[in-house]
């Protein structure tokens, strides 16, 4: 994607993939959320498909964002989005990325990702439908679902903990 997890800016992601990309800040009831980005049509070679970008910011920030944002919005289920106040968009655009989720439109299949991203340091299956292929010099967890879509999440390589983790319970 042209982007560097815990290097590259949302700001630079929204110059990369256009500037309707949105930005709020997303949480779960009970949750404090993150801050995140979002394209909905981003290439990726050939392969388009939805980006989420979270940014690197701690916890108070996020706090004091939704705090002060405008308004906020159901999503899907309890979730709300919380849109940020004019003078609050210029410092979240300045923040690093954190992590990188690409859904692409299009389906994938095992031997694409095979020949895409060669052979996976692991595989873990999820459930009947899910398997993981896990790259950890790539900070790259590809969630293969055999009957949805597919998932990409990237990390700096050595933050891959926070991928593998969960997959570990």
């Amino acid at each position: 994607f042209g982007l560097i997890p815990a290097r590259s800016t949302l700001d630079e992601a929204r110059a990369r993939f256009g500037m309707d990309m949105e930005i709020a800040v997303i949480a779960a009831p009970g949750e404090t959320g993150a801050l995140e980005a979002y394209a909905s049509n981003v290439a990726a070679g050939r392969i388009a498909g939805k980006m989420i970008l979270v940014a690197d910011v701690d916890r108070e920030t996020v706090t004091q964002l939704r705090q002060r944002a405008i308004k906020s919005a159901h999503m899907d289920g309890s979730t709300r989005k919380y849109i940020l106040r004019h003078d609050d968009l210029a410092r979240a655009w300045h923040s690093p990325i954190a992590g990188i989720t690409f859904i692409p439109a299009t389906n994938l299949d095992e031997q694409t990702v095979l020949s895409r991203f060669g052979a996976p340091a692991e595989r873990i299956r999820a459930d009947a439908r899910i398997e993981h292929f896990l790259y950890p010099d790539k900070g790259l967890d590809l969630a293969l679902d055999s009957k949805g879509k597919e998932v990409l999440q990237y990390v700096a390589p050595r933050q891959f903990a926070r991928l593998r983790e969960p997959l570990s319970k």
